[in-house]
């Protein structure tokens, strides 16, 4: 069996220096260390039935130059790559052929929406503020005024977690924070995630944006709050656009109002998205409440202020006449790519 050995071991030496190419160095690989007729697996199949006293040497020795030829096939596979890598070999790749052209990534509609309000509202001063999303009672109700029967505190309209914490349903939960850490003057946009547990729909979603605004000092008036949403609004939807104030309720600010903008789509004329009306509400917005200031220990004889909010959504969709809320979160390039 050992004179056998050998002359495998010689004769695959033999073929793999007779070896032209790749595929004939894996046509000598199969020969001789394939697992399914390859010469050395025979071999060592073979060895039961050999007499005992030649079983352990002649295992060990079939293994060893197991071992030997595949790593002279490895040797083998090196050179012929080695060779397609000198000079003048033939090109592996075809250096004519264009380049791949790799999508690059862009921000969310939404981020660019927020990124571009924050822009209009740091030239007029306002500084960036954030607050957690998991917040507490008191910054979401108490401390904005809003009674311990109000609708918005029932279970189907605020997500509860327990031990009087829950997700915030709005951004004015940031306005409380600053106060309680800064005097006035104040001037301050919160932009951020807000929850709410409502139906999914062409218009709602359970998680969307909003940016809530602040501004506190001396002799801050109702007409100071209409001069900055004008200017906001014509920022972010043209200096044609039109704004009207209706009166409305919010527990945190007196007198409130609601803002409506002419519909940029139809210029007013009226269309399906307007209702017909040719107007659009966008946002609410008022003069702070004296019981806010009072609970942030603001002298509310000294100070006023005014507060807005704003839905970032809602502003994107109008803006670039998107019909549903859902294709923000759809994740369908096909539609983020157009941003």
């Amino acid at each position: 069996m050992k004179e056998k050995l050998n002359e495998i071991q010689n004769q695959a030496k033999d073929d793999l220096v007779n070896a032209g190419s790749p595929e004939e160095v894996e046509r000598v690989k199969t020969k001789y260390i394939g697992r399914k007729g390859g010469v050395i697996n025979d071999i060592i199949k073979a060895i039961p039935s050999l007499p005992p006293e030649q079983r352990s040497s002649t295992g060990k020795s079939a293994n060893i130059l197991k071992q030997e030829i595949g790593k002279w096939i490895e040797e083998a596979k090196e050179k012929f790559a080695d060779k397609k890598q000198a000079p003048g070999a033939k090109e592996i790749f075809d250096l004519s052929l264009p380049g791949e052209n790799k999508p690059y990534g862009r921000k969310h509609p939404l981020t660019q929406t927020i990124d571009e309000i924050k822009g209009i509202f740091k030239t007029l001063c306002f500084d960036i503020e954030y607050g957690p999303e998991v917040e507490h009672e008191y910054y979401n109700f108490d401390a904005l005024n809003i009674p311990a029967d109000h609708p918005s505190r029932e279970d189907f309209d605020t997500f509860y977690l327990g031990n009087k914490r829950l997700l915030r349903s709005q951004t004015s939960t940031v306005q409380i924070r600053v106060m309680e850490k800064k005097k006035p003057p104040i001037r301050m946009i919160a932009p951020g995630k807000v929850f709410r547990p409502d139906t999914v729909d062409a218009r709602h979603a359970s998680m969307f944006h909003q940016i809530e605004g602040l501004m506190v000092d001396e002799g801050v008036s109702f007409s100071d709050l209409k001069y900055v949403l004008t200017l906001f609004a014509q920022s972010y939807f043209g200096q044609d656009i039109k704004m009207r104030f209706r009166p409305s309720f919010f527990p945190f600010t007196e007198p409130s109002a609601e803002i409506d903008i002419s519909c940029s789509l139809c210029k007013g004329k009226g269309c399906s998205v307007c209702s017909q009306s040719g107007w659009v509400e966008v946002l609410g917005a008022g003069m702070v409440d004296p019981n806010v200031f009072d609970t942030v220990g603001y002298d509310s004889e000294k100070y006023t202020g005014f507060a807005f909010g704003i839905g970032v959504e809602r502003l994107t969709m109008l803006k670039y006449g998107i019909d549903n809320i859902r294709l923000f979160f759809e994740n369908d390039l096909r539609f983020l790519s157009q941003f």
